[in-house]
């Protein structure tokens, strides 16, 4: 039975053109995608242009090492380069974030992504596509978690992807 998986997507770095062109990569890789909304925030961590996030879900087959094996070529496809330091600016960031209730704490793969619950621009579309999905570890649903999610230091608004203009 296939996992449904979830996959934080990132980019500063001409960020309307990669965003769109990393959804056809994803879509192309693995086939039927469910799309939050799209969000603009200031990076977090270092200075740079603002970064546009949405979380992107899909049912696989395949294992999570396939999946973030997949993912890093897309990322590669995009010149960017893993080896650089974590907080910089990126063409496009690819994040396995959950693969169904899956919970791994092993070297280089954490699920879910601690990311999840300590950043607004990835908590807050999950909680648009799977809001009702329940965090394995903290037994709360991500819409729960949201709302009480304190955004007074990560500020973050919906913009509309192809004009780059907020939409609220």
């Amino acid at each position: 039975m296939p996992a449904r998986v979830y996959v934080g997507v990132g980019s500063n770095i001409d960020a309307r053109r990669n965003i769109r062109l990393g959804i056809r990569a994803l879509r192309e890789q693995f086939g039927e995608l469910i799309i939050s909304p799209v969000y603009e925030s200031e990076p977090v961590g270092f200075a740079g242009k603002n970064f546009y996030n949405l979380v992107i879900g899909f049912d696989s087959n395949e294992t999570c090492a396939e999946i973030v094996a997949a993912l890093h070529e897309i990322e590669a496809g995009f010149g960017r380069n893993r080896a650089e330091k974590h907080l910089y600016s990126k063409t496009l960031d690819l994040d396995l974030l959950l693969y169904g209730d899956l919970v791994v704490d092993g070297g280089d793969l954490q699920l879910p992504r601690p990311d999840v619950i300590q950043y607004a621009f990835v908590l807050r579309p999950l909680a648009d596509v799977a809001g009702d999905d329940v965090h394995p570890l903290v037994g709360r649903s991500y819409r729960e978690l949201w709302y009480a999610f304190d955004r007074r230091e990560q500020q973050l608004w919906p913009v509309d992807l192809e004009t780059g203009r907020a939409t609220e």
